[in-house]
């Protein structure tokens, strides 16, 4: 990707979107693959806020049998395997065990109704060529059975559980950088670290942004047939940013928190504990060899450029994990990293004083309020943010009085997904791997690139001796089928010659590639963003300092300046 501020400047877009989360990122894929011409800007770096908060959970729906809500459990589904199809090197089936009480709403009965009923409205799920990919039944276990999977967790009333599958993101940083890229390749010009400052406007009508560029100092306009605000919490802000006396109704927000914790609590299934703070769930997951645990609400009505995590509040979550599930123990020290964002509300629960979650998008077409040429979108789901994104696409062609293009991205893969059977495709890198790369370091590079790993090692260390610690290989890239993707006998340099190299040659390639391919243009962008590196935790002062000095060395950063950017990766993982 290429940050080309002159170019947004000089030309007008069909469609420009303001904001480069999880939403904006499939706008932006959904858009371009329609053959719209798209500009994206982003204030900060890309999925560096509330998409980042996600518990990493693609939902299925089940939990929508409680409603009723038979509509919005398909389109779950859906995208559950749409995402599964489209991004496998990312998305992965997940086992999720619940404990089953009583014969009420939380006994076995009831929970064997909502698997059957499942298992016959996701009768489609497994029409999925990938073998990997297959979700079987849910089922009800025995309290034998529970006891023998989850033997620390309290079992005083359990009368069993009940199994099925969600799908997990193994790095969903990586899942929005992927879509932004897949943007590009086909046309979208997108640029991080811009900050929108006001709209351009032709009496009612808006016809683009003004903007800032944060890494410069630079202000320009960027034009635009219409604008897609997807800010998230920043919506009330940039709405407040429309000339005129106009007041737009607030969107109020929730602050959510995750904790990632160090230890593995559970190897295999996802598990739901009940809380003894009100009626709900506390989520466990294992994710990279650690455990997310999420998640706690409260109100929120301060700025989003505000929102701190408290320790009393951090304090408060571990009583409450730890009153749920006494045998975790868990300790302040083992927390690797607090996650945190902002997601819409509807309320307050009067009696717990905990916010009421909005549970549906919102799509505002501003020109049936006197205001063409702007839209507004605020998602409540990670899992359906693309078919969100697709029906803002058909509105925008509805707004221009025209028949809307077919949508290709349910079954158009991301980039780095271009992959049939998963487990085969990493089998061949592993068994292939070139340089003497152990397997954890190829399965890292697969479930983060996917078909495009080779595209990182291809800025592997070719002379130790010179003044670069690495270097871009010049050959052009293989072709993009699976085969070829591998590298073989027939491959041409790098692999033709190799040599044993380690991991920290990888790690400066990827860090590298962030900034060359990846439009890294911070150090957290590379460590939290662009890699796996702190996504789970601070990594180690050793590899900090090595990213720190690859990437000094590539944007031509003085001392004082990688020790600047060294702090920030600290402040943000809550090093204790």
């Amino acid at each position: 990707m290429k940050r080309n501020l002159v170019e947004l400047s000089r030309n007008i877009y069909d469609v420009l979107i303001i904001g480069g989360g999880i939403y904006g990122a499939w706008v932006a894929w959904e858009a371009s693959l329609r053959g719209l011409s798209v500009a994206l800007v982003e204030k900060a770096d890309f999925g560096g806020a509330t998409s980042a908060n996600s518990l990493k959970i693609i939902h299925g729906g089940l939990r929508y049998l409680q409603q009723a809500d038979l509509k919005r459990m398909r389109e779950s589904i859906h995208e559950r395997r749409t995402l599964m199809d489209i991004a496998p090197h990312l998305v992965h089936p997940l086992p999720v065990l619940l404990p089953t009480y009583g014969h009420g709403m939380k006994g076995k009965e009831v929970f064997s109704i909502a698997l059957a009923v499942n298992d016959l409205i996701s009768c489609d799920r497994n029409q999925l060529p990938d073998q990997q990919k297959h979700i079987p039944n849910g089922r009800i276990i025995s309290p034998q059975e529970y006891q023998k999977l989850l033997p620390g967790i309290p079992h005083q009333g359990v009368t069993g559980g009940a199994l099925f599958h969600d799908a997990q993101v193994y790095n969903s940083e990586r899942l929005t950088i992927s879509l932004l890229r897949s943007a590009e390749e086909v046309g979208a010009a997108v640029a991080n670290y811009v900050e929108v400052t006001g709209f351009l406007q032709s009496g009612n009508s808006v016809t683009g942004v003004q903007v800032k560029d944060l890494l410069t100092g630079d202000n320009l306009d960027i034009c635009a047939k219409i604008v897609v605000n997807t800010s998230g919490p920043w919506i009330n802000r940039v709405l407040g940013l429309l000339k005129g006396t106009q007041q737009h109704p607030q969107v109020p927000l929730a602050k959510a928190m995750n904790l990632v914790i160090r230890r593995q609590l559970f190897e295999t299934y996802a598990v739901g504990v009940s809380s003894k703070k009100g009626s709900r769930f506390l989520f466990v997951a294992p994710w990279r060899g650690k455990s997310m645990i999420g998640t706690a609400y409260a109100v929120y009505d301060q700025q989003p450029d505000d929102l701190l995590v408290t320790e009393a509040e951090i304090q408060e979550f571990i009583a409450e994990i730890n009153q749920a599930c006494p045998s975790v123990a868990l300790q302040r020290e083992d927390i690797d990293l607090v996650h945190t964002g902002l997601l819409p509300r509807t309320g307050i629960n009067h009696k717990t004083g905990e916010p009421i979650l909005a549970k549906d998008y919102q799509l505002r077409d501003h020109s049936q309020e006197g205001l063409p040429g702007l839209i507004s979108v605020v998602g409540v789901k990670y899992t359906t943010a693309r078919d969100v994104a697709q029906k803002v696409v058909d509105q925008v062609f509805k707004s221009w009085g025209q028949k809307s293009p077919k949508s290709v991205s349910a079954s158009t893969p991301v980039h780095g997904g271009n992959i049939e059977q998963f487990d085969t495709f990493l089998a061949k890198a592993i068994a292939k791997a070139p340089y003497g790369l152990g397997e954890q370091t190829m399965r890292r590079l697969v479930y983060n690139y996917g078909s495009t790993y080779l595209n990182v090692l291809r800025y592997l260390e070719q002379n130790p001796t010179g003044k670069s610690s690495v270097t871009r290989l010049q050959e052009e890239p293989p072709s993009p089928s699976e085969e070829n993707l591998l590298p073989s006998a027939s491959f041409p340099l790098p692999f033709q010659h190799q040599k044993p190299i380690d991991d920290l040659a990888v790690l400066k390639a990827e860090v590298i590639h962030g900034v060359h391919e990846e439009m890294a243009k911070k150090l957290t962008d590379v460590v939290f963003r662009r890699t796996e590196l702190g996504s789970a935790g601070h990594p180690g002062d050793e590899v900090l300092n090595i990213c720190a000095q690859t990437m000094g060395a590539e944007l031509g950063w003085s001392l004082p300046r990688i020790e600047q950017e060294l702090q920030e990766v600290v402040r943000v993982t809550h090093k204790i």
